[in-house]
């Protein structure tokens, strides 16, 4: 079995110029926590998660930097936790997505594709085939084809 085997093929999917309010609705809509961020050729550029957002209007506390010759302090936020939601609003998804992906190929098999979402404990996995996004596995699509012929 191959990843093109197990993949949703009717991905839902952002492109590139969307806004983070643009994915949240699709978040809402479809009930869905990811999306793959995608060029105008269908390339896949990044991932954005809820998690992503999470992060963002978070508070973030104040860091201090303490070296041999220098304390330094990077202020957090100022702004209250409503003025955080809708700055993320307006953001173009690439400002808050993960460039930084994981991605396998439609041909990749099956253990390969569950040792990927195990040990790099992600929840969803882009599937491309000639550099363009084709499908996308979780980890549910896993475990009901690896397991069906057995139950």
């Amino acid at each position: 079995m191959k990843a093109e085997d197990m993949m949703i093929r009717d991905v839902y999917k952002v492109d590139e110029h969307a806004t983070v309010k643009d994915v949240i609705e699709l978040f809402m809509i479809h009930r869905i926590s990811g999306l793959p961020v995608v060029g105008g050729q269908g390339e896949i550029l990044a991932y954005i998660s809820d998690g992503d957002i999470m992060r963002f209007i978070g508070k973030h506390k104040d860091i201090i930097i303490d070296s041999i010759l220098t304390v330094g302090v990077i202020a957090g936020d100022d702004k209250n936790f409503d003025e955080r939601v809708q700055n993320v609003l307006g953001l173009n998804v690439l400002a808050i997505a993960q460039r930084k992906i994981i991605t396998v190929n439609a041909g990749c098999a099956a253990e390969e594709v569950a040792a990927i979402l195990g040990k790099k404990r992600i929840k969803k996995l882009p599937v491309e085939k000639d550099g363009k996004l084709v499908g996308i596995i979780s980890r549910g699509d896993v475990i009901r084809h690896a397991f069906k012929r057995f139950l």
